[in-house]
């Protein structure tokens, strides 16, 4: 993680100008041309109450996200955006249950090319891993995460990036700092439906139109050059 944050701006631009598309759904040429006929913006949401996220879990997520994404003159921060309410729905949902992971075992370590090797569903690595980084926090600045300076937040996460924190009765550190890491990423980058890129912020700060069709006739007509027009959402067209 870079200290500067243009620079982490400039990374997350480069990251996705080729994924966004990955979270998104492929429509029907007609269906995309009636969407675009009327682009009016769909209204935005107040934020919900947190559906898995305890009060001192929740603490933490924001407190990440709006470091990993600061306010800038590129986007809001990361709670303005709703990467937390992403963060909270993913873990609430199949996905956070663990419902397409193997679960039968054997749990062995496993290597880093292995994937996720865990007992623990995504849910529940976050539950036991939020305390203990809390813990670790708090050992040390004499603080939890979330009232920690920007400066302690900074180096503790480079340190749980790199596997220099002990969470200890937790998680391995990095496979917690992944997945985090990739949660915050799609919470800015997903469809609006699932709660986070509110107003379309992460779309449009990579130039992406959202589900439109007509996205990969388009990638070489306006590579370079700000397509005319604003991003649509699954919202939009349904």
């Amino acid at each position: 993680m870079d200290r500067d944050a243009s620079s982490r701006r400039t990374f997350l631009k480069g990251a996705v100008a080729g994924g966004a598309a990955a979270v998104t759904t492929t429509l029907p040429a007609a269906a995309a041309a009636q969407a675009a006929a009327s682009r009016a913006p769909a209204a935005t949401p107040a934020t919900p109450g947190y559906v898995y996220l305890t009060p001192d879990e929740a603490a933490f997520i924001e407190a990440v996200v709006d470091h990993m994404v600061p306010a800038d003159a590129l986007t809001p921060k990361g709670t303005d955006l709703g990467l937390h309410v992403y963060i909270d729905r993913a873990l609430a949902s199949g996905w956070g249950k663990g419902e397409r992971l193997y679960r039968q075992g054997p749990w062995k370590q496993g290597t880093g090319n292995q994937g996720y090797q865990l007992p623990l569903t995504p849910a529940e690595l976050y539950r036991a891993a939020i305390p203990a980084a809390n813990a670790a926090c708090v050992k040390l600045y004499g603080r939890p995460f979330e009232k920690a300076t920007a400066e302690q937040r900074e180096a503790f996460l480079v340190a749980m990036q790199q596997g220099k924190v002990t969470l200890e009765g937790g998680p391995p550190v990095r496979t917690f700092f992944g997945m985090l890491y990739q949660n915050v990423m799609e919470g800015m980058f997903a469809d609006p439906i699932y709660g986070g890129n509110r107003d379309k912020a992460g779309w449009k700060l990579v130039n992406f139109p959202g589900v439109i069709a007509t996205n990969q006739q388009n990638i070489d007509k306006f590579r370079d050059r700000k397509m005319p027009t604003n991003p649509l959402g699954i919202a939009d067209i349904s």
